[in-house]
């Protein structure tokens, strides 16, 4: 283990960077996949067709394909970011497709009556999806959504490809110089799975404290 010592500090900043990808873009997932969940849902049909359009495109869209667009083919169109952050914002719609879809199987556990009741009251569509169907969507869609956040924190190692330093990169710089592929990437890889660990562990707590007692 030796030869993790002599690079220890730019593999925990890159360690770091990977960390800081997934929370950003886990949350940026999130609140777009809510709004997009609140198109599909919606009574109009052009919301509803844009958000069908929207996450038919990036589930069937490899991610490598759209960050290679992203960092190389927004520079010529004079759209000019720094790569980590022209990285999340990549991950971030990608990922808000798939957590669109977990939460949208979360409204399938909303009563219809529920709905009906609400209407009943008064709510309008925003009342109705803030106040009854979305809070309650998102308490059962814990687990999915846990399950994209590992997605997720595996997929910002394609960030690697277009020059971002983050966890693999960095391991793969190391390589180079160590030549001991075997080890560093089991250790790379035991990190991720620990990170993965780490989610799925978390997203089951949360999913006991808010599960819905029916």
């Amino acid at each position: 283990m030796g030869i993790f010592v002599s690079d220890v500090g730019s593999l925990l900043a890159a360690l770091g960077t990977t960390i800081t990808m997934a929370v950003i873009a886990g949350i940026g997932s999130i609140v777009l996949g809510v709004v997009i969940t609140a198109a599909r849902i919606s009574p109009i049909p052009v919301l509803r067709g844009a958000a069908l359009v929207y996450v038919q495109f990036f589930v069937n869209v490899p991610l490598l394909v759209l960050l290679v667009v992203a960092v190389f083919a927004l520079p010529d169109a004079g759209l000019m970011m720094p790569l980590t952050p022209t990285a999340v914002i990549v991950l971030t719609f990608y990922e808000a497709a798939y957590t669109a879809e977990a939460i949208r199987s979360g409204v399938n556990t909303v009563s219809a009556g529920q709905i009906e009741a609400s209407r009943a009251l008064g709510f309008t569509l925003l009342q109705t999806l803030r106040l009854v169907v979305v809070p309650q969507a998102l308490r059962a869609a814990v687990q999915p959504i846990g399950n994209v956040m590992i997605a997720l924190t595996m997929n910002t190692a394609l960030a690697a490809a277009v020059g971002v330093v983050e966890l693999t990169s960095s391991a793969n710089k190391l390589n180079l110089v160590q030549a001991q592929p075997i080890l560093i990437f089991s250790v790379t890889g035991a990190v991720y799975m620990a990170l993965a660990l780490a989610i799925g562990l978390g997203a089951g707590r949360i999913e006991r404290r808010v599960a819905i007692k029916r």
